[in-house]
């Protein structure tokens, strides 16, 4: 494996290093007064996010996600890595370059499944950022971590397909641009296990489809992006909804999963180094009982420690997206579920030694900590929960071993 970034890597870094401190840095106060300003009605679309989406077009800093495509930056997963960890240094910055999840989940789903209607209708404005989208997999009746126990019915009904269930944690079906849903549920609950699945597009303002509340993260309620209940009640929609094919929807799943979950793991990283920097200014300019908070010697073993873990994970995160790129990533899965847990792990605890270092304003809006700990801890649960993935680890490392036996 190659440590260097490449070329094109390191100018697409290099300019969207610039881009942030010239645009986005300086306008987190001006998105968080735009928020506040809409009071209780806080579901709407945020003016700066528009003004800065327009400079990231003019910049050449738009749609970097999607791995060897003419329709994107055309950037291997290795080459994302970066701008993908230095857009988690801010909360809301991947929207300005239309690299937010799960935008870009869905839009690789309608890449490489949907059909040409499909990514006409619905693909091509996502990828102009006219629209967002929200993708429906967990239930809050049944364990989603196992795809296989989803409960929501898909039915054909001639020419259409009839939708009935109730999904949450269904993030993105809050903002008032969300136009579509990418909906898992089963069409044939008597075929083979993996295959009773399956997924379809709903438009977001089908008839029976209901937005019930939203959902907040340790009293977050992430507006205008949001985490909400959706029923779907006799929901009709075209035959040509289908992706794929009935009893796909667990293929496609893994598919979305896989380089959903490591664009999480390098947004987190991001969030990581930008706690490390504010525990790091804030133990130096900090003077407590005579001398600079960051002379104890307990501040020197975390601030180390949160070097030596960033490091770790970004290298860990590196090698899977280089995995990704050259074996495909079915051969990275296990690289994948590694990061998966180590990432949200070691960022938890660098945010958390930057919240203490802080004090009081540690848990305020006064610094992003409080609230990049209560987004990245959900990252524990989101795309399979830690336990989930270290089964799958320990399921290969114990294959492993029984095939050299």
């Amino acid at each position: 494996m190659e440590f260097t970034y490449s070329p094109r890597c390191q100018d697409y870094l290099d300019r969207l290093r610039a881009f942030m401190d010239a645009h986005i840095y300086p306008n987190e106060a001006t998105y968080a007064e735009q928020l506040a300003a809409f009071g209780e009605n806080r579901w709407q679309v945020i003016p700066i996010i528009e003004e800065l989406k327009e400079k990231a077009k003019a910049a050449d800093l738009w749609n970097l996600f999607l791995p060897q495509s003419e329709k994107g930056a055309g950037l291997t997963n290795l080459d994302y890595a970066p701008l993908a960890e230095e857009m988690g240094r801010v909360l809301w910055s991947s929207e300005v370059f239309n690299c937010a999840a799960p935008d870009t989940g869905n839009m690789e789903v309608l890449a490489r499944y949907g059909s040409p209607e499909n990514q006409e209708q619905w693909m091509e404005p996502l990828l102009a950022g006219k629209i967002r989208s929200a993708f429906l997999m967990t239930e809050p009746e049944v364990a989603s971590s196992d795809a296989t126990n989803i409960q929501c019915r898909i039915e054909r009904d001639g020419d259409e397909y009839v939708i009935n269930g109730r999904k949450w944690w269904s993030s993105g079906a809050g903002d008032p641009r969300c136009a579509i849903y990418i909906v898992m549920g089963k069409s044939d609950p008597n075929a083979d296990k993996y295959r009773q699945q399956s997924m379809i597009l709903v438009p977001a303002d089908a008839k029976g489809v209901t937005v019930k509340r939203h959902l907040p993260v340790f009293g977050y309620d992430d507006a205008p992006h949001g985490h909400m209940e959706v029923e779907l009640k006799d929901v009709r929609v075209p035959a040509g909804n289908m992706l794929l094919g009935e009893g796909r929807g667990f293929e496609i799943a893994q598919g979305r999963l896989g380089p959903g979950r490591i664009h999480h793991c390098m947004r987190t990283i991001g969030a990581a180094e930008r706690a490390l920097e504010l525990m790091v200014r804030r133990g130096m300019s900090r003077v407590a009982f005579g001398q600079r908070v960051a002379d104890f010697s307990i501040w020197h073993h975390r601030i180390a420690r949160a070097r030596i873990d960033i490091e770790s994970s970004r290298l860990l995160t590196l090698k899977a997206a280089w995995m990704m790129d050259t074996a495909g990533n079915k051969v990275a899965q296990r690289e994948i579920a590694m990061i998966k847990v180590l990432a949200p792990r070691i960022a938890l605890q660098v945010i958390d030694d930057a919240i203490q270092i802080h004090g009081g304003a540690g848990v305020s809006a006064d610094t992003p900590l409080a609230s990049a700990y209560a987004g990245i801890r959900t990252l524990r649960l989101a795309d399979g929960p830690d336990e989930v993935h270290e089964r799958a680890i320990a399921r290969m490392e114990m294959k492993r071993l029984s095939n050299e036996a």
